[in-house]
C-alpha cells in the first residue's frame, strides 16, 4: 500500500476539523462537570486523533 499520494480533500478536512472541535468541546465539558472517566478518553482521543490527522496530512490543492 503507498501512502505517499495520500492526501485530503478540503472538504473532508473542514468536516473532520468541526468534528475535533466538536469533541474537544464535549471533552471540556466533562472535565468542567467531572463525568465519567469513559468519556475523558472517548471525546479525548477523537478531538486528537482528529487534529493529529490534519496536522500531518496533506490538504489536495483547489
Amino acid at each position: 500500500m503507498n501512502f505517499g499520494d495520500l492526501t485530503l480533500s478540503p472538504f473532508l478536512a473542514t468536516f473532520i476539523f468541526c468534528v475535533s472541535c466538536l469533541a474537544g468541546y464535549s471533552y471540556r465539558r466533562v472535565w468542567k462537570t467531572d463525568g465519567p472517566r469513559l468519556h475523558y478518553w472517548l471525546f479525548g482521543l477523537i478531538a486528537a486523533s482528529g487534529l493529529l490527522l490534519l496536522g500531518f496530512v496533506p490538504i489536495e490543492a483547489p
